[in-house]
């Protein structure tokens, strides 16, 4: 992880150097400026439509895995946007475009399905049938059976009054 952060920065830092050489430092800074306004604006207007779009599927009684994981991905574009750099502006505006979210969203859940743990045995997925259960138990006896002195004590009598 700490490998690709400093990949990360290197290209980010490497990415400003490139454009800052073509325009110059103050059209850099304008350009980055910009990115993150007209990121947060559509990260606002995806995310609204990302909300409706949930509420809308839940109030159908469908289950909104679609809807939450675009959720997900506008609102990691949105980050993505808020930190500066050209590299995670153009990586949040991608998310925040439907087209280019869906198919992150296809290659995430294929991801999910192959590691996640339904899909393994004994753990509800469709071999699920397979699996075998060991419970750790102890028998307790019923009531009006034979009972143990040492953890159940004899009853005494019990006088209740007005």
């Amino acid at each position: 992880m700490a490998a690709i952060f400093l990949l990360w920065v290197i290209a980010e830092i490497a990415a400003i150097w490139a454009v800052a050489s073509l325009v110059g430092f103050l059209a850099t800074l304008g350009l980055l400026l910009a990115g993150a306004l007209l990121g947060s604006w559509l990260a606002r207007r995806e995310g609204g439509k990302a909300a409706r779009a949930v509420m809308d599927t839940a109030r159908a009684g469908r289950a909104p895995h679609q809807e939450v994981t675009d959720s997900m991905l506008v609102g990691l574009g949105g980050l993505l946007i808020f930190v500066p750099g050209f590299v995670s502006d153009v990586a949040g505006l991608l998310l925040l475009l439907k087209p280019t979210r869906s198919v992150v969203r296809r290659a995430w859940m294929k991801r999910l399905q192959r590691r996640g743990p339904a899909m393994r045995p004994g753990f509800g997925g469709p071999r699920a049938s397979s699996r075998v259960i060991v419970v750790d138990s102890e028998v307790v006896d019923e009531p009006g059976g034979p009972r143990d002195e040492r953890r159940d004590p004899p009853q005494r009598p019990v006088i209740e009054s007005e």
